[in-house]
């Protein structure tokens, strides 16, 4: 067989061969196509979901005032002020009230419609108050309507024990949806279990059979495939929230979702038969003149796959699209060689993306309560005494702030290799006495015996790194040391120093040792920290060549391991 008809063969069948799968594609295309379509509503409703998700969880966070609430009731002092600030604060609560620990209203206040309409609350007979106050969580209602508002009831513990009780409107919401949109007739629509369409005056509500929806809202698959009305037919998707018995129903007439799936049929069936065409008559046009540029091509392309990027090829062995293909490989080893250089430059915009996010995660905290104490201030209604506990607050937020970026700039220049440790003699007796003094008040004040029995070695270190683990570790053994002891000892060998740090605390569990070190990992979230000390610390100790390693049982204590390797001589 010649070598033109080999190639011949061979170009035909590399190139018809995929066609056959693409043929088998386009048959699974056609059917399941329209469950994609349906997938992509389904996500939508998801994502409408989890945000009226987070409306609720923000919920949380804007109840902070329940503390003074609790405070004024504590004082046998009336509350309504607070909760006229509260809905002056949040328009979309439409009335709160304040419940005893048995479920009876003590205090209310709100728009007077929806106070003449509703009688003082009792919920003694609700056995779920005993669990709220229990679990100490807020409970969210379901749906329900008023004065043709979408509202919904919610409950919080008070942390004296009574209740906050509080009805928040959603008309906001459901408008923010309305104004979204599926092509031209698809919307967002929010449902009861029943089926029930929550709409507002200025929302199009078609003729849903509510009782077909609520089927819907049954089935298992969140996908809905035929929804008919007296007039159209609709398709979409569902997905429930956090509203108990409310979903979110993305719905758009059938005709407009799959429109695109016939010229998408069309569009794939000319695009392979241009395939087959073109490989037909490409296969014998090419097969005689194939030889010498894809040879070419070959060699250079083993040559760059070996790391030698300054390959060119003559471009004139080459024809018709060969040419081009010669010049577009001539062209590609030159940006290889341009895309070494621009690694870098994306490893240096990858370094500030991170800072960045670092940043942004680990700032959030504090600077929202600076935020919390300007308003209190800036309301006016502080006192003198009060106003300097916010000032002294916001101080230490700030030092706290300033603590805080400066672990995170240390934490990327770690992870960016740039911890360089600028080794010298430290006397570690010296040392480790300044660290003691430093942090002696902070043990004195809990009562805690911290002392160190450490030699006048001189350990080749960075001192000023070296303090920073010593520091960091010490701090923490007071830190979750509530009675005892806090221990600096050191000994060495023939290869390394070791300094350990013991103490008689809470201790810690194999499963809570694992993950130690981890960046932002913390074990106990009620002390104060960002889970970044231990594991920039264990960074400083590796960066000098040695090791940092912890034994611990839970109620026994813990024992921190600084291992430091001597200098071969």
């Amino acid at each position: 067989m010649s070598l033109f008809s080999k190639l011949f063969k061979l170009f035909v069948g590399v190139v018809l061969m995929p066609v056959i799968p693409m043929i088998l594609l386009l048959v699974f295309y056609q059917v399941h196509l329209k469950d994609n379509i349906l997938e992509t509503h389904a996500n939508l409703a998801q994502m409408v979901a989890s945000s009226l998700n987070q409306h609720i969880e923000d919920l949380n966070w804007r109840l902070a005032f329940t503390q003074n609430v609790s405070s004024y009731l504590q004082q046998k002092k009336n509350p309504q002020p607070l909760l006229q600030e509260a809905l002056a604060a949040n328009p979309d609560f439409v009335m709160l009230a304040v419940l005893s620990s048995k479920g009876k209203e003590l205090y209310r206040a709100g728009e007077k419609q929806v106070l003449n309409q509703l009688p003082p609350l009792d919920l003694s007979n609700k056995e779920e108050l005993a669990e709220l106050a229990e679990k100490k969580q807020l409970f969210i209602s379901s749906f329900d309507v008023v004065s043709g508002r979408p509202i919904s009831e919610f409950i919080y513990p008070l942390p004296n024990g009574d209740f906050l009780y509080g009805v928040m409107s959603f008309f906001s919401f459901l408008t923010r949806l309305q104004e979204q949109r599926i092509g031209n007739t698809g919307h967002i629509y929010i449902a009861d279990q029943a089926g029930q369409i929550y709409t507002t005056p200025y929302q199009y509500s078609p003729d849903f059979d509510a009782a077909v929806l609520s089927r819907a809202f049954s089935a298992k698959n969140p996908l809905i495939k035929n929804l008919k009305t007296s007039r159209e037919t609709y398709v979409g998707a569902y997905a429930p929230t956090p509203i108990l018995g409310a979903y979110v129903a993305v719905l758009q007439l059938k005709s407009e979702a799959y429109r695109s799936i016939y010229y998408t049929n069309i569009i794939l069936a000319l695009f392979l038969l241009t395939i087959m065409t073109l490989s037909y008559f490409g296969a014998l046009t090419f097969a005689e003149r194939l030889g010498e540029p894809i040879g070419a091509l070959s060699n250079a392309a083993r040559e760059v796959s070996a790391g030698h990027l300054d390959q060119k090829i003559d471009e004139d062995i080459g024809w018709g699209e060969f040419k081009q293909l010669i010049a577009a490989f001539n062209k590609m080893t030159a940006d290889l060689q341009d895309y070494q250089v621009l690694q870098l430059q994306a490893q240096a915009s990858q370094l500030k993306e991170h800072v960045f996010r670092a940043v942004a995660h680990d700032l959030r905290a504090p600077l929202l309560g600076l935020q919390g104490y300007l308003y209190i201030l800036q309301s006016g209604k502080a006192s003198e005494e009060e106003k300097k506990q916010y000032l002294e607050l916001m101080s230490q937020a700030a030092r706290n702030l300033s603590a805080l970026l400066e672990d995170v700039l240390e934490v990327s220049r770690v992870e960016a290799g740039m911890l360089a440790p600028q080794k010298g003699p430290v006397d570690m007796a010296k040392l480790v006495q300044e660290v003691v003094d430093t942090l002696a008040p902070t043990a004195a004040e809990k009562k805690i015996d911290l002392n160190a029995v450490v030699p006048a070695w001189q350990v080749p270190a960075d001192e000023k790194l070296l303090r920073r683990v010593l520091t960091n570790l010490v701090s923490n053994a007071i830190k979750f040391t509530e009675k005892g002891y806090v221990r600096l000892r050191a000994k060495q060998d023939e290869k390394c120093y070791f300094i350990t740090v013991e103490d008689s605390g809470i201790g810690m569990s194999e499963q809570e040792i694992k993950g130690l070190f981890q960046k932002y990992h913390q074990i106990h979230a009620d002390k104060p920290g960002y889970g970044l000390g231990l594991f920039i610390s264990r960074q400083i100790v590796e960066s000098h060549g040695g090791t940092l390693s912890v034994t611990s049982r839970p109620g026994e204590g813990s024992v921190f391991t600084i291992t430091l390797p001597k200098e071969e001589k």
